[in-house]
């Protein structure tokens, strides 16, 4: 049987100030960092690595093929966050922190070296597929470690608000990935580009090491592990099992719902910052360099908006504010994808920028709400495990199915249907866990 366990006070003795902003510094740049490498796989997955990597007569074939490869990230997601999850609830969440950076890095900075099929053949896209399963494995036990090392610190009442500077590394992440993917274009030549330059981007990929260090020699680890650690020290005298089968035993609902309540954001956020840009410039023809300066942009207001639907959360509740947000996008689906079909710069920014803006609501209060949905003795197992299933369900496949539909359908409208469904599904399992709370 499922019950959710409540959100927990801070029982440990709380951290001065300083090491609050520092610890809190040091979770976003980790998550900035981790984001970047893993988005500039999506941006070279739309634009370059079907070409090199997946050679096939039909251009739509080797986009899926790539697009494919950047699924098989999401899919080791869970993995991620499984080990890392179990290992962090029991020895910390800073070791499992500084492990997944150190991943990260090294896959990043592999997939940039990564020699094409032309040159190694069939043993390129394999090696591929396996940096990429990499780095779906870092990501996945990175979100967990940041999130809880963040909140954990947080002061009582603004958990929200510090979950926020986490998330916000989706964003600086986006932003960073398309400037250097801009830039990289921009000092090269088109040719230069598809030899060279689209390899820049993942050999910046390699500074997330020093960050690793960083946090492993300067960052403490969380007061509220500290206390959990009593727990489980007798949670394992009395033989009750790990973290791991305690949330599959008695809170695999809760999991589940968590999961089903943030796939649409998933999906919808891949689906505009991968499947929109292949779709744009292979479609619609419009400028690959336009369309990732629009991306760019709509990227930077999140930076305002996450923070500030976070600081809303903490006053006004964490499901009124998500529950907000998952409707907006059920509302924006439709409108979103007639803009963008205009072929208009101008009206793909605003259809995006009105997207956004929902997923920032969404997006803000969720690190908050997912780490309040478990005790700290099994938070890092059930956040995590929530939210890459998400991952999974939602943005994993997104630009991969989104590239089926509008080839099956011929309409971009079957995409939109498709964001509808996942709204409604978010939307009913926020209503259970708002329905549990009030419960409780």
């Amino acid at each position: 049987m499922d019950t959710a366990p409540s959100a927990q006070p801070l029982t440990a003795a709380t951290p001065a100030a300083p090491n609050r902003r520092r610890v809190a510094t040091a979770a976003a740049l980790a998550s900035a960092v981790e984001w970047y490498d893993y988005f500039v796989f999506g941006i070279a997955a739309a634009l370059i690595l079907g070409d090199l990597y997946f050679p096939a007569g039909s251009p739509t074939a080797g986009v899926l093929a790539a697009f494919a490869t950047f699924a098989v990230g999401f899919l080791a997601r869970p993995l991620g966050g499984i080990v890392a999850g179990h290992l962090g609830d029991r020895r910390g969440r800073k070791p499992m922190l500084v492990l997944a950076l150190t991943l990260m890095g090294v896959a990043t900075t592999g997939i940039g070296l990564l020699p094409t099929y032309e040159t190694i053949g069939v043993a390129a896209p394999v090696l591929l597929v396996a940096l990429r399963v990499a780095q779906g494995v870092a990501v996945g036990a990175q979100w967990g470690g940041a999130m809880l090392l963040a909140t954990e610190y947080a002061p009582e009442g603004k958990r929200g608000v510090y979950g926020s500077v986490v998330q916000l590394g989706v964003p600086i992440g986006v932003v960073t990935a398309n400037t250097v993917f801009l830039l990289a274009g921009a000092l090269t030549s088109e040719p230069a580009f598809k030899a060279w330059g689209w390899r820049l981007p993942f050999l910046v990929g390699v500074l997330v090491l020093g960050l690793a260090w960083y946090i492993h020699t300067r960052v403490e680890e969380t007061p509220e592990f500290r206390e959990a650690e009593k727990a489980l020290a007798e949670r394992e005298k009395s033989e009750q099992g790990s973290p791991l089968r305690t949330i599959l035993r008695d809170h695999l609902g809760t999991v589940l719902l968590a999961g089903g309540s943030f796939a649409v954001n998933t999906a919808t956020f891949y689906i505009l910052i991968t499947g929109v840009l292949d779709y744009t410039t292979r479609e619609l023809g419009m400028s690959r360099g336009a369309v990732l300066t629009v991306s760019l942009c709509v990227s930077l207001t999140q930076l305002v908006l996450i923070p500030a639907s976070a600081a809303l959360s903490d006053r006004v509740g964490r499901i009124r504010i998500y529950a907000l947000g998952a409707a907006g996008i059920a509302l924006w689906a439709v409108p979103l994808f007639l803009l963008i079909d205009t072929g208009s710069l101008l009206w793909l920014a605003v259809g995006t920028f009105v997207a956004s803006c929902f997923l920032s609501i969404m997006y803000g209060p969720q690190a908050a709400l997912f780490a309040e949905l478990f005790t700290p003795e099994m938070r890092y197992t059930g956040a995590s495990l929530g939210y890459q299933i998400a991952a999974v369900g939602g943005g994993g496949l997104a630009p991969f199915v989104m590239v089926l539909l509008l080839e099956a359908a011929d309409t971009s409208m079957a995409v939109s249907g498709y964001i509808v469904v996942l709204a409604l599904i978010a939307l009913g399992s926020i209503k259970v866990l708002a329905d549990r709370a009030r419960s409780r």
